[in-house]
């Protein structure tokens, strides 16, 4: 056999990379199948339903794939879903090697398909380029193992950390280059949410916006007692993804039907005074989970900002800073809510990452 060549992985994850926005709740994968040194097949999962990568690698690849190496980011499936398990079609097309970067976690998978795969004479290798492979599909990992969606902060401010003037005025901070780049990130998740301030302040639409055709998030509202207008943008779009508004048991029965007459699913939970008649958010995280919501954008204001990295629900976080500075006593910054006493329960950012875009600095990392 020819020796495993890491490159060739690396144009696997390449590849997988083209599903992000479009294959959850299923993760993304790329393939690819070697002939002798030459890449005979290669594919990527485009969407939920369509045709799983080695598949489509395979179809491409026709009669070459014959005792080639087949080189795949995630471990093939051996169970029925919306299509056939990829390890018959590994087995058909008679490969004679499988190249895996990391196991599935999947309780269906688990690696029973590397398994079926060595049992009827295939070559398995695990573990080519895995952290790479993980990095790739970090939220389904997490939404798997953890039963809540992988939570991303993401806000715009001034180099003094103040999101809006003393006035109020916030649009726009950073410039267009940093905007386009926050849309194609809600391209890239199941939902986004936002607080009812930044509702009644800018009455946003929580879309995708961009010059190729993007996903719609599913819009998540924290509204309390359902101060929301009937008139809002959010309850009023030709989008596809639905529009939900989580309250408290404390909201009015009759705006909980004019929302639902609108199309708005309203999740109503109960209104503990620990959590100061507000929605918690754990019990937010966990319905959410269970309802295949693997990425959540959390874009504000600064009392959610807050809210989330108090409780310590942030994943990660992308911050954009215009280079401005705005002062003011009045003005409000990135986070609000109670923040902390002692400086030792700082929660503390790992892996930053800092980059150029447009004018602004975007600062990113983990939790």
């Amino acid at each position: 056999m020819t020796e495993i060549n890491p490159a060739h992985m690396k144009l696997a994850l390449r590849l997988a990379a083209k599903g992000a926005g479009w294959v959850s709740p299923n993760p993304m994968v790329g393939a690819v199948l070697v002939q002798e040194g030459r890449v005979v097949g290669r594919g990527f999962h485009r969407r939920a339903g369509a045709a799983h990568a080695e598949v489509a690698a395979l179809e491409q690849a026709g009669a070459a794939a014959r005792g080639a190496d087949l080189y795949v980011t995630l471990e093939p499936c051996n169970h029925q879903g919306r299509t056939p398990p990829c390890t018959e079609a590994i087995l058909a097309a008679g490969v004679a090697r499988v190249i895996i970067a990391t196991p599935d976690p999947n309780p269906q998978v688990a690696g029973a398909g590397a398994q079926l795969l060595q049992s009827r004479g295939v070559t398995v290798e695990v573990g080519l380029l895995a952290e790479e492979a993980r990095s790739l599909n970090q939220a389904w990992f997490h939404w798997l193992e953890s039963g809540r969606p992988w939570v991303i902060a993401k806000a715009a401010c001034s180099l003094d950390g103040k999101i809006a003037t003393a006035g109020g005025q916030s649009q726009w901070l950073t410039g267009e280059p940093a905007r386009a780049w926050g849309h194609r990130l809600r391209h890239q998740v199941d939902a986004i949410l936002v607080g009812i301030e930044t509702v009644l302040h800018d009455d946003p639409q929580l879309t995708t916006r961009l010059p190729r055709q993007g996903q719609d998030p599913i819009r998540i509202v924290l509204d309390s007692t359902l101060r929301i207008p009937l008139a809002s943008r959010l309850l009023h779009l030709k989008s596809p993804a639905p529009t939900w508004v989580a309250c408290t048991n404390a909201a009015p029965a009759d705006k909980i039907g004019a929302l639902k007459k609108l199309g708005a699913e309203v999740l109503i939970f109960p209104g503990h005074s620990r959590d100061s008649g507000r929605v918690p958010l754990p019990g937010l995280m966990k319905l959410l989970g269970a309802r295949q919501v693997q990425s959540l954008l959390v874009e504000g204001g600064a009392e959610v900002l807050g809210a989330f990295f108090e409780q310590k629900l942030v994943n990660q976080f992308f911050f954009f800073f215009a280079p401005k500075f705005l002062g003011g006593r009045q003005a409000p910054g990135v986070l609000g809510g109670e923040g902390i006493v002692h400086l030792k329960d700082a929660p503390q950012a790992r892996d930053l990452a800092i980059r150029r875009v447009g004018a602004d600095l975007l600062i990113k990392g983990y939790l």
